[in-house]
Order: structure tokens, then C-alpha cells, then sequence
């Protein structure tokens, strides 16, 4: 798992392996906090076993959730932790999970070292970058239906397990968190999603969530 991950798969092997020393395991549960907005930026985080949810408030006390981590994902707000900025973001466990957490400097001290390595760096955010634009694009730009549709396939392609109806969500994800990821109400997000089973995309419940036609909502949410 952990050769996979951006950041570490950039090293060499000996590098990478300093590193790796240095991670610490910590455990947290549902209605723990592994970072709040405004912390500072002190450790990457990589979640090893559980889901975990990176939020963000706005000033009316309403959260918007960036984005759902699974197993492997790195996760610390990299621009931040790389300028030295703050969490813009909370990270909230939605359920027991295992989390890895590396000091900054200790990785900073392996770049210092290795040049070809900072460059990768660079490539990564500037991927990341990318990442964010095009989801302020999708959120300024498409409908709801679109935004939820593009949501499960994402999901679908990140913690997709096979069942006889097609493919199972592996991770439970309230009509709540839905509305949050793609920037609607809860009421729209269940009406959308009330018609997605009519048309017989989805099946199921937020405890266990089927799709069943992923190229039907591949096909809505790119739709023009």
C-alpha cells in the first residue's frame, strides 16, 4: 500500500525507507477529530484501514465536504503543509480507522537531498491543482444531477466491490455527506436520488448502495 502512495513513490528506495521509520500509527473513531481547520500543518496523514471525510465550514456554521479518503490516500492539505499554511479543512473519521502520520520536516529533509524528487513534487501539485479547478468548474457549471451522478462514479472507481446487481459502494454515505460533496441541499439530493432508482441506475440504501447502470450516470454526468 504504502509504495503506491504520491509523496513516497517519488523517493528512493533508501529515501523512502527513512521515511517509512518514521510513521507513527494512531486509531480514532466516529466523532473524533484527526485535524481541525486552522491547525497547523505538521504531519502528513495516510489513512491505512477506514474511510475519513475532510470538511470545511463557511461562516454560516454549514459544512461542505472536499472530499471521502480511502485506505492508501494521503491526506494533510499538501499546498498547506508545503507553504506552511494552516488545515483549510477538518479530517473526521466515518468510522473506526487507522491512520499513519509522517512529521513534514522529515520528508522536507529527504527533498533537500534529492532534487529529482522535488521536481516530482512540483508535477504533484500542479496535478492537484488541476484536480481542484476542474471541481470548481463542475460545481460552478453543471446541475446537481450531474455533480451527485459524477459523485458515484467516482466512488464506484475508488471503492467499487462486485455484486449480482453491479457494483456495491463499500463505504456508507448519508444523503447528508452526498449533498455536502457536491454542493446541494439534502432535500435535492433525495429527489434526485428517488429518480436515479426509478430509472434504475441505483439500488439500495445509504447502508448498502448498488449501481447498476455506471455507464448510464457516466453518460448524465457528462452530458452538456
Amino acid at each position: 500500500m504504502l509504495a503506491g502512495i504520491p509523496l513516497l513513490n517519488i523517493l528512493s528506495g533508501q529515501d523512502r525507507q527513512r521515511v517509512l521509520n518514521e510513521l507513527t500509527e494512531s486509531r480514532y473513531g466516529k466523532g473524533d477529530f484527526i485535524f481541525h481547520e486552522g491547525d497547523p500543518t505538521e504531519y502528513f496523514h495516510i489513512l491505512k484501514e477506514g474511510t475519513v471525510k475532510c470538511v470545511k465550514s463557511t461562516s454560516a456554521g454549514k459544512e461542505c465536504t472536499l472530499k471521502v479518503l480511502m485506505p492508501g490516500d494521503l491526506f494533510c492539505c499538501d499546498a498547506a503543509a508545503f507553504d506552511g499554511a494552516a488545515h483549510p479543512g477538518t479530517a473526521q473519521p466515518m468510522g473506526d480507522v487507522r491512520i499513519l502520520r509522517m512529521r513534514k520536516n522529515t520528508y522536507f529533509e529527504m527533498l533537500r537531498r534529492s532534487p529529482d524528487a522535488a521536481l516530482e513534487v512540483i508535477k504533484y501539485l500542479g496535478t492537484r491543482l488541476h484536480e481542484a479547478q476542474e471541481k470548481a468548474k463542475v460545481l460552478a457549471l453543471d446541475r446537481a444531477d450531474q455533480r451527485l451522478a459524477a459523485l458515484l462514479v467516482d466512488l464506484a472507481s475508488r471503492n467499487g466491490l462486485a455484486d449480482p446487481q453491479g457494483i456495491r459502494l463499500g463505504i456508507r454515505l448519508t444523503r447528508q455527506d452526498m449533498a455536502n460533496m457536491v454542493g446541494a441541499t439534502t432535500e435535492t439530493v433525495i429527489r434526485i436520488m428517488g429518480r436515479f432508482k426509478r430509472q434504475q441506475l441505483v439500488s439500495g440504501t445509504a447502508k448498502r448502495l448498488v449501481i447498476r447502470n455506471l455507464a448510464g450516470l457516466k453518460a448524465l454526468a457528462s452530458a452538456s
